[in-house]
């Protein structure tokens, strides 16, 4: 479903944060991304949905190809891909609901989405969200009245609303305590499972990639140094992943 052919790209102060990168990822599977800070992962998944743009290489989703895309044609591949940030980028002072529904501005014109419409039933499907995440008496809230766990839980409502293909989630664990952490991820696992959407999850923490992850990929300066089962990564490997044998 997504293929990576030799992805790079190089900042222009001269940091070349991924370095011909490829894999693919068949449809259904949930795949971790392993590194530390600086190893790449956050550039390769903001490259995916190019929200940061490739110096060189190709992405793929199904049959069509996301780099070289026009603009209306990557609206359009945007709306299979849902994105989960570390600091859930919510519009602080608008409500619950409000930031849900931005989840559906692919769909609806740029008048529409400036003056804040969404058709009634894409209210009724953020309701419907906000109540499947144990949100459902948040929705006139502000955003920022919530804690950091149901900011996420949020955040993934938004991306739920895209009725994604693929969901991108970056760091969506790493602001928030270890329980909370565990609940995060279990949701997005039953995305995963119970819904079928492809799930590319960056995480620095091997624990939860053994526990989560069907596949395990790892970066290093820019570089894949890792891929296969969770089962597989061991203390050695990991090591060798965050440089410290």
């Amino acid at each position: 479903m997504l293929k990576i052919e030799k992805l790079s790209k190089t900042y222009t102060n001269g940091t070349h944060a991924l370095k011909e990168v490829s894999f693919s990822v068949p449809a259904g599977e949930f795949v971790v991304i392993l590194g530390k800070s600086g190893s790449g992962k956050s550039t390769l998944l903001r490259c995916i949905n190019r929200l940061v743009e490739p110096t060189g290489g190709r992405i793929f989703l199904g049959e069509q190809e996301i780099t070289g895309a026009s603009p209306r044609q990557l609206r359009r591949l945007r709306r299979k891909t849902g994105m989960i940030f570390q600091q859930y980028n919510l519009v602080p002072r608008s409500s619950v609901l409000t930031n849900i529904l931005t989840g559906r501005l692919g769909f609806v014109s740029p008048l529409a989405g400036w003056m804040n419409y969404f058709p009634r039933e894409s209210v009724s499907q953020a309701g419907e969200k906000l109540k499947s995440l144990g949100l459902g008496e948040k929705g006139g809230q502000r955003a920022d009245t919530l804690s950091g766990g149901q900011q996420q839980r949020v955040g993934i409502a938004r991306a739920l609303m895209q009725q994604p293909k693929i969901i991108l989630a970056d760091e969506p664990v790493s602001s928030l305590d270890p329980a909370t952490s565990i609940s995060i991820m279990d949701i997005l696992r039953d995305i995963n499972k119970k819904q079928g959407v492809t799930v590319l999850c960056n995480l620095h923490l091997p624990e939860l990639a053994r526990e989560y992850g069907d596949r395990v990929l790892a970066l290093k300066d820019g570089q894949m140094v890792y891929d296969g089962g969770p089962e597989n990564l061991d203390q050695e490997m990991t090591g060798k992943i965050y440089g410290i044998n």
